[in-house]
């Protein structure tokens, strides 16, 4: 059991709602929420989504922009023993319908900015499926809160470990998304980890603000963190970097999650030469690297402990960090060492464990790795090894002290800005483009991404495709972040006698003197 009673996620609004129910557990744009109110709405969702038909093991969508709403329905779902696939809102609209579609979910919140998008998807989605507008009303569209306040009172049974309540969803090697499914026996093991994470276990009177994303495992989890601890979580569902700073000041926030590039972004802002940081404790970063230059210079003006996170949300995001007091040395290209009671290796092709500084694939163990990805068993069998062992992708080495060091990725992936981007979707985006007879993605150094996605095309006999054209073409088919930023031209892309293409090739020239061959 949690030092402070909480065991399960759905603990959280009804421990709090019993003991601190006054207080303000989500402040979003001048509205408050405190944990009695988000327990007794969490309860009419559960109760609603009952009466609705939704049993054990559903899914239930959501798209939208964050607010306050997320959580009563977050937590609703759980405690309807339901399962709550957030949809990144970023995505283009067909991306969106195969993951509705894949996920079976026949109850689909929505925020009103994203009602048209809803409409043209649910539309490419062959089941009927409930439209419930979240802060706003159209027809089609049935209204949360009406829902809500009308709901009769919940059956609520407790929810077992082995029952799914997230399913996050991450872009797939085969340009399929797939997903992940984390259980309430993964967030228990989380919950317990916290205590043991230094600068993961908040104070009750501690302010955290989240500006990731509720469709990432670092925006969900900071906020579940801080909610088991009782704190006051402020939202922000837009990343504004002089409203951050204006925030972190005005509500004297402790604690937040920042991707590398918010951190960049917030150190060219004008207004952090004035911003009073004495109240904060940590900042947590991940998600990407981040360059030892952007790192020293954060600390310097933030003034307040960095923790880095490393894992995956495959692992609830845990896996390695490293502690404030690590940051110095060499460490500071460190993804850190091993979460309390949690196992991270590097290993051979075959599983086997390799000696400090040899390179391999990192692998990690524990009881927060997911149950498996959704309707993908082929999938799951290639990342979780039979005896348990995670294949994170990342090819990297450890220290004599244990401390891991990301060297490359053993797959294609690129990190931009935060974001997993996969070569195959890209490259599924642009051929079909006039004039392009072949194409490989990359990710090629960033300043301020890490890594920016680039295209290598291969023209059509006697065609001369632009760029501009490629980029435009490809925009049209996957979301903004996945659309290369640039384009150059090759006579014939290196591929192995099997026909797969050598994207180590084609990265080298971009990569060269670079000690490191990720963003």
């Amino acid at each position: 059991m949690g030092q402070d009673g909480i065991r399960l996620l759905t603990d959280i609004p009804a421990v709090h709602g019993a003991e601190r129910g006054d207080k303000v557990a989500v402040e979003f744009e001048g509205r408050t929420l405190t944990y009695a109110e988000l327990d007794r709405r969490s309860n009419q969702v559960a109760g609603l989504l009952q009466q609705a038909g939704v049993k054990p093991g559903d899914r239930v969508a959501w798209l939208g922009r964050a607010s306050e709403a997320w959580y009563e329905i977050f937590f609703g779902v759980a405690k309807a023993r339901a399962c709550l696939a957030p949809i990144n809102s970023r995505l283009a609209p067909p991306e969106i319908a195969f993951i509705l579609d894949d996920s079976s979910a026949d109850i689909f919140f929505v925020s009103p900015e994203f009602f048209d998008c809803a409409q043209t998807v649910v539309s490419q989605v062959n089941r009927p499926i409930r439209l419930i507008g979240v802060g706003g009303t159209r027809p089609g569209f049935d209204s949360y809160e009406a829902l809500r306040e009308a709901a009769p009172a919940p059956d609520l049974v407790r929810p077992a470990h082995e029952d799914d309540v997230l399913q996050l969803y991450t872009s797939g090697t085969t340009g399929l998304p797939k997903g992940v499914r984390l259980t309430h026996g993964n967030y228990a093991a989380f919950l317990e980890l916290r205590y043991h994470v230094p600068g993961f276990a908040y104070d009750p009177d501690d302010v955290v603000l989240i500006l990731m994303p509720l469709f990432h495992v670092a925006g969900t989890n900071i906020g579940f963190s801080g909610m088991a601890s009782g704190c006051r979580i402020v939202l922000m569902a837009e990343f504004d970097p002089p409203k951050v700073l204006e925030t972190i000041e005005r509500a004297r926030v402790n604690h937040t999650f920042l991707a590398p590039v918010m951190i960049n972004v917030l150190l060219q802002t004008p207004q952090i030469a004035e911003t009073d940081f004495s109240s904060m404790k940590t900042v947590s970063y991940g998600a990407s690297p981040i360059s030892e230059a952007v790192l020293k210079a954060a600390t310097e003006r933030f003034g307040c402990g960095f923790i880095q996170f490393y894992g995956m949300t495959e692992t609830c995001g845990a896996g390695a960090t490293l502690s404030p007091a690590d940051h110095r040395g060499e460490l500071l290209r460190s993804c850190g060492g091993a979460w309390y009671s949690l196992e991270v290796r590097v290993a051979d092709e075959d599983g086997r464990e390799l000696p400090p500084g040899e390179i391999g694939e990192i692998e990690i163990r524990g009881p927060i790795v997911m149950a498996g990805y959704w309707n993908r068993p082929e999938a799951t069998a290639e990342t979780i090894r039979p005896d348990g062992w995670l294949r994170t992708g990342d090819a990297g080495y450890r220290n004599a002290d244990g401390f891991f060091f990301v060297h490359d990725r053993v797959k294609d992936m690129i990190v931009s800005g935060g974001e997993n981007v996969y070569p195959a979707e890209v490259e599924n985006a642009i051929l079909g483009c006039p004039g392009v007879a072949d194409a490989a993605v990359i990710g090629v150094p960033d300043d301020r991404w890490g890594e920016a996605v680039k295209a290598i095309c291969v023209k059509k006999p006697g065609e001369n495709p632009d760029p501009a054209d490629i980029i435009a073409w490809a925009r049209q088919r996957i979301a903004g972040y996945k659309v290369p930023k640039s384009v150059d031209f090759i006579d014939a892309l290196p591929r192995n006698p099997s026909g797969k293409v050598l994207r180590r090739e084609l990265r080298k020239p971009y990569w060269e003197g670079r000690e490191r061959k990720v963003g």
